[in-house]
């Protein structure tokens, strides 16, 4: 390694506690998305609550570990006001007690509004690998909007933890030590896991095997968050495929699986042709270490990954991601439940409309057909109207298929009666009848339907 670089190096070095006093009051900070959030840094900045008024925090995908302090200790929002890209399951935890908000963002144009004029950024935060022998860190399994977050932030602070892996190729990947302002040498603590023990529901099994009928060899896959992408993975894993390509948002277990078993080679891909592509990571250790300085690696800004045109630039497209509520006009919900805030934008709709743009591209929006309440009833998820408070995600002018345990409904260029009858044939048996009724009440059912 250059002594210049480890020069550098060491005249950046600072300890958390230090960096956290850079921050002042007003301040607008900007955390790495996912597994790149800063943690011993967040510790330090909430041991200065009483010390600083109206800093504004961007996060995005809070973790369930280590979870964040400066949202947990300032419930009024007087010293620290904490705001998600998107919403996982402690992001919900925390809106639920008002100590998270949400920041409304299609995930392609996210570093694009990080780097206009109307966003301020004073101080960004990275969870970062280890500099390299050339002085560059990697942004590793974080890779979603990091240098344009490092271009945009008039102070730039890493912290350097030995767990993440390095990632090489692709775009905008790295930040060089010249390019920063301060390195803390961080607590090393374990990354994240998915847990591996979640039940998988009999709908998940059922929309899996429904989904891998449409797989066809050569396919390019998109797979989101979720039990039923993960299913899916194990199922195409067993299945005679050949070929496969990835191009992805997340990278996830299953595609590592998929790589090893042979049944993922990315060879027919036309971006990044030989590699997996992808723009943040959510997995086990074993995913992580399989990344680490592997050159099948390209890891990409979310402007590059999640853009429609290079989505579709792929033949075979096929895009997979879970919803929460269906409505007879073939809006899509998959940000809320009524009022109370669930997940995000995220993807969802570039890939939607990537998929499309690819030659023999197909989307999948699944959900199963009916949850049960507090008060343990049971209720459909495809319903005549989304329920009052209800995000539309995806407009009914971009869904291609909507899929449940019962079947899937192709609904692009089809009218609204279509719509309806193909969306009440993949709906629960108990509740066609009544929504038969409501479609007829909404003038959208052609009396000659048949169900």
């Amino acid at each position: 390694m250059s002594n210049t670089y480890l020069q550098l190096y060491r005249d950046k070095l600072i300890t958390a506690e230090k960096a956290a006093r850079l921050v002042q009051s007003g301040d607008t900070l900007m955390y790495a998305t996912f597994l790149g959030r800063p943690d011993d840094f967040d510790i330090a900045l909430a041991q200065r609550r009483d010390e600083l008024k109206d800093v504004k925090i961007f996060m995005c995908g809070v973790l369930d570990e280590p979870v964040p302090q400066t949202p947990l200790i300032d419930p009024l929002h007087e010293h620290f006001t904490c705001s998600s890209w998107f919403f996982g399951g402690m992001d919900r935890k925390l809106h639920d007690q008002n100590r998270m908000f949400y920041c409304p963002c299609i995930f392609t144009q996210l570093q694009d509004i990080i780097g206009s004029d109307f966003f301020t950024l004073d101080i960004y935060v990275q969870q970062v690998s280890p500099m390299d022998d050339y002085g560059f860190f990697s942004f590793g399994p974080a890779n979603t909007y990091s240098l344009e977050s490092c271009y945009k932030a008039n102070t730039v602070i890493l912290e350097v933890n030995e767990n993440v892996p390095r990632v090489p190729g692709g775009s905008e990947d790295s930040i060089h030590i010249s390019m920063i302002d301060y390195v803390i040498e961080g607590s090393n603590k374990p990354l994240y896991e998915i847990p591996q023990n979640v039940a998988i529901s009999d709908a998940d099994r059922a929309m899996a095997k429904i989904l891998l009928e449409e797989m066809e060899d050569r396919s390019c896959l998109q797979l989101g968050i979720g039990a039923l992408p993960n299913t899916l993975g194990d199922l195409l894993a067993h299945s005679d495929l050949k070929d496969l390509g990835i191009h992805t948002e997340m990278y996830a277990d299953s595609m590592t699986k998929l790589f090893d078993q042979g049944i993922v080679t990315n060879k027919y891909k036309r971006t990044d042709r030989g590699k997996i592509a992808f723009s943040f990571a959510l997995g086990t250790r074993g995913s992580y270490d399989f990344m680490n300085n592997n050159p099948l690696m390209a890891s990409h800004c979310g402007r590059f990954t999640n853009d429609p045109n290079v989505i579709g630039s792929n033949d075979k497209m096929v895009a997979i991601n879970n919803v929460l509520e269906v409505d007879l006009f073939s809006q899509v919900c998959s940000e809320s439940a009524g009022t109370r805030h669930v997940s995000g934008t995220g993807g969802q709709v570039d890939f939607v409309l990537g998929a499309f743009k690819s030659h023999g591209g197909k989307s999948f929006l699944c959900l199963a057909s009916t949850y049960e309440n507090k008060k343990g009833e049971i209720k459909s998820r495809i319903v005549p109207t989304l329920q009052p408070g209800g995000i539309v995600t995806t407009p009914r002018t971009a869904v291609d298929y909507i899929v449940t345990e019962f079947g899937k409904a192709r609904l692009k260029g089809c009218p609204t009666w279509r719509r309806a009858e193909l969306l009440i044939e993949i709906a629960h048996p108990m509740f066609r009848d009544e929504l038969i009724k409501e479609a007829d009440r909404m003038k959208i059912w052609r009396k000659t339907n048949k169900i």
